[in-house]
């Protein structure tokens, strides 16, 4: 997997290697060494979500203050959707920017928000099969 660092640098999109064939594919999609070298501190993941939104529903933005802030990771598995993350770290040289990302279950891209971030997404996809699907991890980690 390969990690980028977006215009707010903690925030960190993270694109699996996918390795298909004709019976299907396979993914590893979450590698806490892998993260945890490229961020340079530990992600110790306590929390597993998992939500299920139709066509145009905005969900957010959400934020935790201490001491339950959150870090996140956040995947589609099917559908897409306009994922954001807003820097509300007061004295952040990014308070206030955001992050705006296309997350969907065929480009399989994943988004990391550290703790300090308000976070919401809006489903863009629409099928008569399904609606957009996100999947959460969290974390309680502080930025190192």
């Amino acid at each position: 997997m390969t990690f980028t660092r977006t215009s707010i640098p903690d925030v960190i999109l993270i694109d699996p290697v996918i390795h298909g064939d004709n019976r299907g594919y396979f993914a590893e999609t979450f590698r806490a060494d892998k993260l945890e070298e490229f961020l340079g501190f530990s992600v110790p993941f306590c929390q597993d979500n998992e939500s299920k939104s139709a066509y145009g529903v905005l969900r957010g933005l959400h934020y935790q203050l201490p001491p339950h802030a959150q870090s996140k990771l956040v995947r589609i598995i099917e559908g897409e959707v306009l994922d954001v993350a807003v820097d509300i770290r007061k004295g952040s040289p990014t308070f206030g920017q955001h992050v705006a990302v296309r997350l969907s279950g065929e480009n399989k891209r994943q988004l990391f928000i550290p703790r300090g971030f308000a976070h919401g997404f809006v489903v863009i996809s629409s099928s008569p099969r399904s609606d957009g699907l996100i999947f959460f991890a969290i974390s309680t980690t502080l930025l190192g």
